[in-house]
């Protein structure tokens, strides 16, 4: 084989979709992983997306498409403390970071939310984080607190992934 005609086959394989099977039995498995890690239960699983049930947050989820990400949500606007452990046993499965460096980093990064009013991110290792709380002068915002965990590499590649993000 020329070498043109191993790159466009190295291209056809890259650049073909993943079948629906395999990326099913991905995010299962992935899905498997965040509950051992964390010891959430599975609430619901609907296509690449799951939610689970969690103690320490009023909502969990994992988004299994490219690129990976969970959405941690609580309804205080200043959490307890293993809230940020959660999230930092989640980062740890998710991407293979320390999971005491993503706890204090997500602690920060909501601490400087509180003071600044806006969203911060940060990260710690190869996880990405973004916090963010809502005003405490909107009585109708059920969730006041949103932390959004993605694998770093995702986050320079997509720049734009948190612009929209309210935490309402």
């Amino acid at each position: 084989m020329t070498f043109p005609v191993r790159l466009a086959t190295l291209c056809l394989l890259v650049l073909a979709p993943v079948p629906p099977a395999l990326a099913a039995d991905a995010c299962d498995a992935l899905t498997a992983r965040m509950i051992r890690a964390t010891g959430a239960s599975l609430a619901g699983r609907d296509g690449s997306r799951a939610v689970f049930r969690a103690a320490d947050a009023e909502r969990m989820s994992l988004d299994c498409r490219a690129p990976r990400r969970m959405v941690f949500a609580a309804l205080a606007r200043e959490p307890g403390r293993p809230f940020y452990g959660l999230i930092g046993l989640a980062a740890q499965a998710l991407t293979g970071a320390s999971a005491e460096a993503v706890e204090t980093l997500a602690l920060a990064l909501h601490q400087e939310a509180l003071l600044t009013g806006r969203p911060r991110q940060g990260r710690a290792g190869r996880a990405a984080l973004r916090c963010e709380t809502a005003p405490d002068t909107d009585p109708f915002v059920d969730v006041r607190t949103r932390c959004i965990l993605v694998p770093s590499p995702a986050l320079r590649r997509r720049a734009g992934l948190f612009a929209a993000a309210g935490a309402g």
